[in-house]
């Protein structure tokens, strides 16, 4: 959901700078890949490390 958020307000930044440039599966693939890696962390944190208290 976060990812197509994202992508959608990038999309809308770019259209308002001028010219979208057309993408490939690769840049898809990619920035899915990123946008998981950065998420991991987070995910670690609250649901795999158990709060105190």
């Amino acid at each position: 959901m976060f990812y197509g958020l994202v992508g959608a307000g990038a999309l809308l930044l770019e259209q308002r700078a001028g010219q979208v440039a057309p993408q490939g599966w690769e840049f898809y693939a990619i920035t899915a890949t990123l946008f998981l890696t950065l998420a991991f962390p987070g995910f670690v944190f609250r649901y795999l490390i158990q709060p105190r208290g």
